[in-house]
Parts: C-alpha cells; sequence; structure tokens
C-alpha cells in the first residue's frame, strides 16, 4: 500500500472515502431546466473515474423557490430532480467515488427578477453589491417554511443516493443571520447574541438530521473568519465550531475564509493567478486543532506538493483541489502512476468562474475536454493509421494540435519564427502576476517532447519548406499581428499597440492614452506597465464598462494594481483620429451617444483592438490542398473526421486554427486544435 498521505483512506462516519482527495462544490452551470442531466453527470464521472474520492456536487442547489439560481443551479426544491440525481450518484458511484450535494438559500445573494419573480430574502435589510437585490427581512413564517425546505431538500437528495448534504452558510442566507454585518432583525433569530444569529442554521440542521437519520452524512460548509471589521471573527469563528460539534447534527466541517459579498472579496476567498497559493490553509488547521470533526478546506491548492503537505501536516482530513481538476481530472491517477510531473496544471486564469459570473458555463482556459465530457476526451485514442502532420506556429493552439496529433501517434513537425514557443502567451506572461500562464506552454512542450515531436525554431516556413515535407495534413497556427487600423481611422502611423508596451520593446511616455476597444487582458496589462513606470495614463473604451471581456474576478488585481496609480478610466468614449502635433499627439475623440467630440493632446497613443490574422502562408498553401482549406462544420460539431475533398488534385489536407481565423482567445485556439486534431 502506498504510504502517500493523499492515497491514505479517510473514514467518515460510515462512509470509507479511498484518498484524501476531493472536488469541493462547484457550480458548473451545466444543469439543463435545474436538472443535473447528462452532461452534468459525465462531467463528475470523468473525475470519479480517475480516483477522486469525494465528488462535493453543486454550488449550492437551491431549496426553496425564492432562492433562484444565480448561475443555473441545481434545483433542489423540485421533486423531478430525484431521478436525475440518481442517474448522478450511480454514474459517480460506478468508480468507487463518494458524492454528496452542497445545499443552500442563497438570501440576497442573488435576485428577485428571474426564477418564480419571487422577492430575494435576508435576515439584512442592505443589498449585497455583487448581485444588488434589495431583500426583503425574514419573517418568521420565512424561517419556518425555510427550515422546512432544506429538510425536504435533504430528503430528496437522500432517495436520489446521494451518500450526504453539505449545508453552506458562507455568504448565503445562514451567514446572513449569522454575521454581526448583516443581521437586521429582533427576536430569536435575531441580533445581539451568536447563540441566537445561529438558531436559524441549528433548526435547519436538527431538522435536517431528524429527516435523514443518523446513517447520512451532514456537514457545513462555513466562513470562520469574514476579515471585515464587525464581522465574524476567528476566535467567533472557533465558537461556531464548537457550538456545531456540541450540537451533535454534523459529520464534518468544510472551511472558507473571508466575504464573498463583492468581487474583489469572493477573489481573496477564491484566490486568482498572481495571487497566493494556499492562502488559508494555516487557519484551516488552527480551527481544525480545537474541535474533534474531521475538516475539510479548498482555496487554491493547484498542485499536489500543496495538498500532500496539507494532509501531512493535519491541517485538514480532506483537500480540496477543484479547479485542478478542472484542468486535470485524473491528477489521482497520474499520482497513483508516478507521474506526477504528466499533471495538466492549473494556472489560475479563474477562465472556469469568470465564465459562470456572466452567465455562461465553466470552461476551462487550456483543457478544452472540461464540460464538454460528451464529446471532447481527456484521453486520446491512437488512430488507424499513421500520417504526416506539419504544424506551423507553436502558440498554445499549434502546440496542442501537436500534443493530439503525437498522441494519436502521428509524425509530427512543428515550425515556429520565434526562438521559443508561446506566442502570445509568452506576452502574457512577461506581466509578473499572469506568469502561470506559461505553464500552459511548458506542459504542452513536455507533452510533446515525451512523442518526439520535431521543432524548427527561429524557422519562417515557406510554402516549399511545408510541401517538402510531404505532408498528409498542414494545420496554419501562425495566431496574428495587432492591429491597430481603427474603423474610425484607418490611417493610424502615430499609435502604438498594447503588445509594444507589454513586451517592453516601447517604453511608457509621460502622458499616456490606452485606447481599449477590444476590452480584454491586453489594454490592462498596457496600463499597469505605464502606471508602474510612472506615467499619467487614460484607460478609455467605447464601451459602458471597463475591459468586458476579462470579467469581474480576474478584473480585481488589475483595480488593485491601479488604485493608487495616475490612472483615469474614461467610458463610452470612441477614438475617432490621431495626429502629430509637434512633440504631442492630438486625439479626436467622439461617442457613440452622441454627436459631440472634443480634442485631447496626450505624449503617446496605445491601441488594443484585437489581433489580424498572420494567413499569407495559408493561402499560399491552399491551392495544393485536397479540401482548399474547408471546414465541415457538421462534422467538426458532431465529432467526425473531415472529409471534403474539393480539389482531387491535393497533396495535403489544409487547416487554419486559433487567430490564424480571426482574433479570440487562448481556449478558442486550444478547443479549435483538439476537436480537429482527435479526429485525424
Amino acid at each position: 500500500m502506498s504510504k502517500d498521505p493523499l492515497l491514505q483512506p479517510f473514514q467518515l462516519k460510515h462512509l470509507t472515502l479511498k484518498n484524501r482527495i476531493m472536488t469541493t462544490s462547484h457550480e458548473p452551470a451545466y444543469p439543463e431546466d435545474g436538472m443535473p442531466k447528462e452532461r452534468y453527470a459525465a462531467y463528475h464521472a470523468e473525475r470519479a473515474r480517475a480516483g477522486v474520492a469525494l465528488a462535493m456536487t453543486a454550488g449550492s442547489a437551491a431549496v426553496s423557490r425564492d432562492s433562484p439560481p444565480a448561475f443555473n443551479n441545481v434545483l433542489a426544491y423540485r421533486d423531478e430532480v430525484v431521478p436525475w440525481i440518481r442517474q448522478l450518484t450511480d454514474r459517480v458511484h460506478e468508480h468507487g467515488c463518494a458524492v454528496m450535494i452542497q445545499l443552500t438559500h442563497l438570501g440576497r445573494r442573488t435576485g428577485w427578477n428571474k426564477g418564480d419573480w419571487l422577492p430575494s430574502l435576508s435576515s439584512s435589510k442592505h443589498r449585497e453589491p455583487a448581485h444588488r437585490a434589495f431583500p426583503k427581512l425574514a419573517e418568521d413564517w420565512d424561517i419556518e417554511r425555510i427550515i422546512t425546505d432544506f429538510a425536504d431538500a435533504a430528503e430528496r437528495m437522500q432517495a436520489g443516493g446521494m451518500d450526504g448534504v453539505e449545508i453552506m452558510t458562507h455568504s448565503h442566507l445562514l451567514d446572513q443571520f449569522i454575521s454581526p454585518l448583516t443581521n437586521d432583525l429582533d427576536g430569536p433569530y435575531g441580533r445581539g447574541s451568536l447563540e441566537n444569529r445561529m438558531r436559524l442554521t441549528t433548526d435547519i440542521l436538527a431538522a435536517v438530521r431528524a429527516r435523514v437519520g443518523d446513517d447520512f452524512i451532514v456537514g457545513v460548509r462555513y466562513s470562520p473568519d469574514e476579515m471585515q471589521g464587525g464581522g465574524i471573527t476567528e476566535d467567533m469563528g472557533i465558537e461556531i465550531a464548537q457550538m456545531l460539534e456540541a450540537q451533535g447534527h454534523i459529520d464534518y466541517l468544510n472551511i472558507n475564509r473571508g466575504r464573498t459579498q463583492t468581487d474583489p472579496g469572493l477573489t481573496d476567498v477564491i484566490p486568482v493567478q498572481g495571487m497566493k497559493n494556499a492562502p488559508h490553509i494555516d487557519f484551516v488547521g488552527r480551527v481544525k486543532s480545537t474541535v474533534s470533526l474531521p475538516v475539510f478546506h479548498a482555496s487554491k491548492i493547484p498542485d499536489v506538493a500543496t495538498a500532500r503537505h496539507a494532509v501531512a501536516s493535519g491541517l485538514m482530513d480532506m483537500v480540496g483541489m477543484t479547479r485542478a481538476h478542472m484542468a486535470d481530472p485524473h491528477i489521482v491517477r497520474k499520482i497513483t502512476l508516478g507521474r506526477e510531473d504528466d499533471i495538466r496544471p492549473c494556472v489560475g486564469a479563474t477562465y472556469c468562474l469568470d465564465r459562470i459570473y456572466q452567465s455562461g458555463d465553466a470552461l476551462c482556459i487550456h483543457n478544452a475536454a472540461t464540460g464538454r465530457e460528451l464529446t471532447m476526451p481527456h484521453q486520446i485514442t491512437p488512430a488507424p493509421d499513421k500520417k504526416r502532420v506539419v504544424i506551423i506556429g507553436a502558440g498554445p493552439g499549434g502546440l496542442e494540435a501537436a500534443r493530439v496529433a503525437a498522441e494519436r501517434g502521428h509524425d509530427v513537425t512543428v515550425f515556429e519564427a520565434q526562438p521559443d514557443p508561446g506566442g502570445q502567451i509568452r506576452l502574457t506572461a512577461q506581466s509578473p502576476r499572469r506568469r502561470e500562464m506559461i505553464s500552459i506552454i511548458d506542459w504542452r512542450m513536455a507533452q510533446c517532447a515525451a512523442r518526439d515531436v520535431e521543432f524548427h525554431f527561429n524557422t519562417w516556413a515557406e510554402a516549399a519548406d511545408v510541401t517538402a515535407l510531404n505532408p498528409d495534413v498542414v494545420i496554419v497556427a501562425t495566431g496574428g499581428l495587432p492591429n491597430t487600423t481603427l474603423f474610425e481611422a484607418e490611417d493610424s502611423p502615430h499609435v502604438t499597440s498594447t503588445w509594444d508596451i507589454i513586451s517592453g520593446d516601447v517604453k511608457p511616455a509621460s502622458h499616456v492614452l490606452i485606447y481599449d476597444e477590444s476590452g480584454d487582458h491586453p489594454g490592462l496589462q498596457a496600463a499597469e506597465v505605464a502606471a508602474e513606470a510612472g506615467s499619467k495614463v487614460e484607460l478609455m473604451t467605447p464601451d459602458r464598462s471597463v475591459a468586458p471581456e476579462v470579467m469581474g474576478m480576474t478584473l480585481v488585481p488589475y483595480m488593485r494594481a491601479l488604485q493608487d496609480k495616475d490612472v483615469t478610466f474614461t467610458l463610452a468614449r470612441r477614438l475617432l483620429e490621431v495626429a502629430r502635433d509637434g512633440n504631442k499627439l492630438t486625439a479626436t475623440i467622439g461617442t457613440d451617444y452622441s454627436d459631440h467630440s472634443h480634442t485631447a493632446a496626450y505624449d503617446q497613443i496605445v491601441v488594443n483592438y484585437g489581433t489580424m490574422p498572420m494567413d499569407d502562408l495559408y493561402f499560399e498553401l491552399k491551392d495544393g490542398s485536397r479540401n482548399l482549406g474547408a471546414v465541415d462544420h457538421d462534422a467538426l460539431i458532431e465529432g467526425h473526421p473531415q472529409t471534403l475533398e474539393r480539389n482531387p488534385k491535393g497533396r495535403y489536407q489544409l487547416f487554419r486554427i486559433g487567430d490564424a481565423v480571426s482574433a479570440r482567445n487562448t481556449h478558442a485556439a486550444i478547443y479549435d486544435a483538439l476537436r480537429l486534431m482527435k479526429d485525424i
């Protein structure tokens, strides 16, 4: 038997968990009509198949109709959820993995203008900034029905084959009652004593336990320290833990830390790229030392070494590696096989969570199979026939194409004009906070090296170089170059690109306008570089908000970095023209909302306006290809091989991917590569 602390079994009441690794509750937003259907089950089953000991599903499942989903949550208040829960639990149990579900009432952490249009409910008269709804103050009859709703939902989950339920307090309704910051009520559930503020939680736990009996796991996820003045302190949080243990109705604690009522608060609870790894584990260990209950925890524990330390040091009993398992669902299998170096790393980009908070579904920035388990493979199968594949470009898309082609057993050659791989990722990683992004490239290079992919760096591939290799398949992954030609001002010779500022090829001037037409990372990165250099910076956008493509959690570190600098944000203004005026540049600035325009002078104008494809080589190769570059979209989407033949005399299939097609993002480039190459 392995001596690895992570691979030791753990006894949770009557339930034997086969190792110490779990995925904590999270809502990938895959339900359909509020039900965890095939996609949801396939997602969790993949991680169970690869060895996870405990899958904590939902984040969180709603127990009441006046707790409408904030991001496509499971509806635990509906009876028809039971057979779908049974399908989910059967799929996960099939692989020896325990499965539980988190239950909640969101309170004010949702909106009234969704679901059944019932008013939001809370113990607080104040809205939560992140979700913006002004809540109704809970009445006695609200409290009575919510207690019953939790018990009813727990019973449904038990009927569906769950091993247990986790009651979510943190930042949701129960926590709103518990925290001195958010309880404006009088009476037995109101402000004043901790016992009063805890009463709703303890009454719910008593009702749930009475309904499900003793042979069912019940746990609580909570924050013993809100890290905000006037809120729950560490001492108060420890007292809460001891109260919960003394009540005798729960079997474990799952510990968070902080408050999530704002984007910055949420980002401190769930740290993103560039923030400290595992920031709360010592705090969790302190709380654990005060109770005898098992303790679980997850918060940016992205690597096996940190997880192993957390368990071996006794800081927690079960370690959550949730985002890590979105990047690589096969972590446990690879640990067991002694292949830890083979684990696809989580780079903390938080593309997964940011998409959810923008009403999307969770996707991993560099594992395009996550969330697509019904159509995309996490393990590549060998091709029936070996082919000669030539790829031009060693950015994320090109390297993914090379990796998948090599795993299929093909003979792969990659040309790259630069001395190093990475493309735009290497530029992104120039920013210290985003250095983790380079792991997207490093992991793929290691995968390619293990499969004898041949690389030619510092090589500007011409059509003759490609055809000389007699390829069966050619992939053009040449990416794009920054576009500084605005629609309104086609002749823009005086502007600088964000790439020039980020790379350091051009130094920021004293007074800089950064015109962000794209609303994605490069505009903010360039603003941060210029501000750190001491420039006076104006970040201007024609949009009604700053950097709409960056999204809430990932925006936080940029905004924090810029708050104490000489930076101004200008919304709803459009750059129309740039002219040289001596040592200055004069910008003509308008707006989409009126005919108003004005001029302003700057030392430097930097434009973020996406990229234009580097597609010359593609068009040079097009006439010699069998498909003339055409893609059968139906076959691509349905997962079938590309068989179009538009030129019978052609020698090879030709495709282009990523920004060589159009300006998109890293995930799009990797998804292009995976779904094309998995069938070649």
